[in-house]
């Protein structure tokens, strides 16, 4: 399920820029973030993908949404200037930054290069 963070939140979860100058990732597995406005169509599109992968991916990865136009210091922080912009973040090492509304298997590679999560099998009858 993907869950709409706070700038608290996001804190607590992912990263706390207010206590550390360098990045600590401060969740439990790896995530997607995605920085997003609902006003943006492209960013309505992604929405669905990102439901279903959080779907696929149940307690292997976390996905998160950030509202730009409700948390705008968060945006500001990660210089968020066009959306969507989608952080990956993997369990240690650093984050890397797509924008644009990608397409699902560009996800599921990112998650599998950038987060180090393979793909799940999936079984059909």
């Amino acid at each position: 399920m993907v869950k709409h963070l706070t700038t608290q939140e996001f804190k607590e979860k992912v990263f706390n820029y207010e206590q550390n100058q360098e990045w600590k990732f401060e969740g439990d597995k790896p995530c997607i973030i995605d920085f997003y406005a609902d006003w943006c169509a492209p960013c309505r599109m992604v929405a669905p993908i990102l439901e279903e992968l959080s779907k696929e991916y149940d307690g292997k990865i976390d996905i998160y949404k950030v509202d730009t136009e409700t948390e705008q210091e968060l945006a500001m922080v990660f210089g968020i200037r066009s959306i969507p912009s989608l952080l990956f973040v993997p369990k240690n090492g650093q984050p890397q930054m797509a924008m644009g509304a990608l397409p699902k298997e560009t996800f599921v590679r990112a998650i599998d290069e950038v987060l180090g999560v393979k793909p799940p099998i999936i079984i059909t009858k």
